[in-house]
């Protein structure tokens, strides 16, 4: 499987199933998309939703807004044979398999691989089928994703090294939009792109830009742009080796 990052901005998933695997994904994904989950129960979280869960007067159905997208609600309890209606109605870019029903499970797999929608089985790990996904461990910090996969075969090794990121990377948003200020004010004033790259990769790497990113003794803009001025100045005279300490 190759990993590639999706815009689930505008975008509809729908979730088959209520249970806590279901929770996790459905507000996962809240976060961007409309997320319809049907399934005859719900856990109390994905019911509460942050406590801001309102009736949307359809079969005691529940709409609950998030910070992105929106949580659907919808109670029904499925056959195999219902889940084909349900996708062609909803018209997702992505569906999740999570019930406990096997049978289910691959009923909702396979209506949304006939009609070419992405699908997310999370009853089975290890190697997948052409249109199937993995749903990663993230790590999120601002413009800064770190996604994790051990292809579904192994979520406790994804967890440890979900921690281990979020420990050693701690900050690093921060780090992510100075850089990114500091590469457009170098394409603004035309610096040629060998020596932008050097400039961006010097500040990337400076613990002193880092440090003051971390506490705030220090400006990180002020170093950060006193690193771009002698990454120009060795540009425009390689002959000289002093470091500009």
């Amino acid at each position: 499987m190759i990993p590639l990052v999706h815009d689930f901005a505008g975008e509809t998933v729908l979730v088959v199933g209520g249970g806590a695997v279901a929770t996790r994904k459905a507000r996962r994904f809240a976060a961007e998309a409309s997320v319809i989950v049907v399934s005859p129960t719900f856990t109390d979280r994905l019911r509460s939703a942050d406590g801001r869960a309102t009736e949307d007067g359809r079969d005691a159905g529940t709409t609950t807004e998030t910070d992105g997208g929106r949580i659907e609600l919808v109670r029904q309890r499925l056959e195999p044979d219902d889940v084909a209606a349900l996708i062609d109605r909803a018209e997702p870019a992505l569906v999740v398999a999570a019930t406990d029903d096997p049978a289910i499970n691959a009923a909702t797999e396979a209506a949304a691989r006939d009609r070419g929608v992405l699908i997310n089985r999370t009853d089975v790990s290890g190697g997948r089928d052409p249109g199937s996904v993995v749903v990663p461990a993230t790590v999120e910090d601002g413009p800064v994703t770190f996604a994790i996969t051990t292809g579904a075969t192994s979520p406790a090794v994804s967890r440890y090294l979900r921690e281990r990121i979020e420990a050693e990377f701690d900050g690093i948003g921060d780090l992510a939009r100075l850089v990114g200020d500091v590469r457009m004010d170098l394409i603004d004033r035309d610096v040629d792109p060998e020596t932008r790259r050097e400039a961006v990769r010097s500040v990337v790497r400076s613990p002193a830009v880092q440090k003051g990113l971390q506490t705030g003794e220090t400006n990180p803009r002020q170093l950060a742009d006193g690193i771009v001025e002698r990454v120009r100045d060795h540009a425009d005279d390689p002959g000289d080796t002093s470091e500009g300490q």
